[in-house]
Parts: C-alpha cells; structure tokens; sequence
C-alpha cells in the first residue's frame, strides 16, 4: 500500500461523502431488504436502476469498505479482484486496480459481472456501463443506516440476503450493547480525532463524527466547521486544539503517518491538555477508522472501552 499524506486522505474522505448525494440516484438507499434464505435468493435481483438476470461469479470491489461487507455476507468466493487499498480480510484478492484512479480498460480485463465502486470519478461509472459492465455505486456512508443499507443490498446483489440480514443484526446488537450501559455524566467528555499530523479532523456531521456522538462525546472540530463549508473535514489549528483542551485524543494516524501517544506528548503546547495529562491517548487502527463496513462495531468498542474508563 502507497503511503497517505493526510491532506489526500481528508480529501478523500470528503469527496467520498460529498458524492453520497451525487451518487444517490445509482444506489438503492431505499431498497427494502429481501427475505428469504440464499438458496431461495431470486434472480433477477434488483436494487435501485440496476438488475443482474443471474448471481454474479466475478465481482471487482474498487472500495474497502464493499470488500470488506462482500465478505461478511458470505460473497468472498464471488471476488475476483479487488482494489489495491483493500487489505481486508487477508484473503481478499488484491489486484493493483485503483479506486481513485480507476481503468476501465483495467476493470473490463478482470472480465467481471458486477463492479462495486464508493466513487463515480472520472464518469468511471458510464465507462463501464457502455462496456456492458453492471456496476453498484456504494458511497460513503453519513449514518449507520446507510451502511447497514449497503451490506442488505449487497447481500440481495449476490444472492446472500438472509446473510447479509445476519450481519446487520448483529451489527445493532453489538453496538446496542455496547452503548446501552453508558456512564451518565453532568458534562459530555471531548474529544479530537485526528487524521494527521497536519491536524486534518473530522466534525460529527461525518460518519466517524456519529459514531462518537453514538458514544456520548462532544467533538471539539464541530465549530471550525459550523458552516459545512470544510465538507466535515476541517483542518484545526494546535492554538486551537490546545484551547478546546479535549479530554481525549484518537490518533487515526498510526500506520500511515506513525503517529503514537509519544509522538503526540512531544508535540510543542499539548503538555497541558487534559487527554496528555491523563495519558488519554488513543490509538485506533487507521482502516477500521475510515471505513463503513462491519469493523465499525470494533471502533465502536474501542472508544467505549476508552472513555469508560474516566469516572462519571
């Protein structure tokens, strides 16, 4: 895997989530779930505009996240290749494919019967369409119901929907679980989740931002975007961060920028904050943090584990 800088990664998770609108005509966000087991699974199978006349055999997933929901529900097996950033599950077959730069030449020479792609660049989208390829748009999703949407459409595309349907239960259940027993705290605790070094964040009106909210944290990047104007990922300031004094960090920059808990208590200006005072420095897997498949319940459990740890 190429190494990210954080200003390509923050754009991409914004271009990801400003094309979710864009792109909402080619997907089925409401499409209800079919029933039935997978070897009742009917075919034609539809979600939104498109309709496959059989199970697909040879699937390309140019987004992690669909590789990783792909896999889930029990469709590994109908993966032929997948794009060079999905590095899970390890048995996922990477190709050197790009989902940011995507080849139809590339893609229509994995002779695939389905395409599952979060982004429409470059009318990548048209390009495959015209080459008679079928292709499943799956956006970034802003809420958990649009990926528990996107793993019920899967499951109906592929012909696993009683599969699929298990995913997404238990998905709820585990976060419902999870969250259930939340300390009931006089003051929220804050926090700054951090793409970067270069301070890229997210506010909580993006996907990463709802799950903390889902936890009972209070975001400190929400007014440096209050206007939307930053797409959610704005760019902080340390005067800034040291000002808002979050009580806890979340580095989702450790594997591609080595960001640790050391790293961030040698920063110039963070000795007073409270999360390097107390030694609340999280470190999360920077994957499980930016993408939208069944793993965000281990992000889930990761910050609730953290934070439940500071007395209420």
């Amino acid at each position: 895997m190429s190494r990210r800088t954080p200003r390509l990664f923050a754009t991409a998770l914004a271009v990801g989530a400003l094309l979710l609108g864009g792109c909402a005509e080619k997907t089925a966000t409401d499409t209800p779930a079919a029933g039935g087991s997978s070897a009742a699974a009917a075919f034609p199978a539809t979600v939104g505009k498109l309709t496959l006349e059989k199970r697909p055999e040879k699937i390309v997933s140019l987004s992690p996240s669909a590789t990783e929901m792909l896999f889930a529900i029990g469709a590994g097996k109908q993966v032929v290749a997948v794009d060079d950033q999905s590095n899970y599950p390890p048995e996922a077959p990477k190709s050197d494919l790009s989902g940011f730069q995507p080849n139809a030449e590339a893609i229509a020479g994995k002779s695939p019967d389905l395409v599952v792609l979060s982004n429409d660049i470059n009318k990548i989208v048209d390009q495959l369409t015209t080459l008679k390829i079928p292709v499943l748009l799956t956006p970034a999703a802003t809420t958990l119901d649009d990926t528990y949407q996107q793993i019920t459409d899967l499951g109906t595309l592929t012909g696993h929907p009683s599969e699929a349907a298990d995913v997404t239960k238990k998905m709820k259940d585990d976060i419902a679980a999870l969250t259930k027993d939340l300390p009931q705290r006089a003051k929220k605790l804050t926090y700054y989740h951090e793409l970067g070094p270069e301070l890229y964040t997210a506010t909580s009106k993006t996907f990463i931002g709802s799950i903390y909210t889902l936890a009972g944290l209070e975001n400190i990047a929400d007014p440096s975007d209050a206007d939307g104007t930053k797409g959610g990922y704005p760019q902080l300031s340390q005067e800034v961060i040291v000002k808002a004094n979050p009580d806890f960090v979340f580095l989702a920059d450790t594997k591609c920028c080595k960001q640790t808990a050391e790293t961030v208590k040698a920063r110039s200006g963070w000795a007073g904050v409270t999360a390097v005072k107390n030694n609340q420095i999280v470190a999360l897997d920077d994957d499980i943090a930016s993408r939208w498949g069944p793993r965000v319940v281990d992000l889930v459990r990761a910050i609730v584990d953290a934070t439940a740890k500071v007395p209420a």
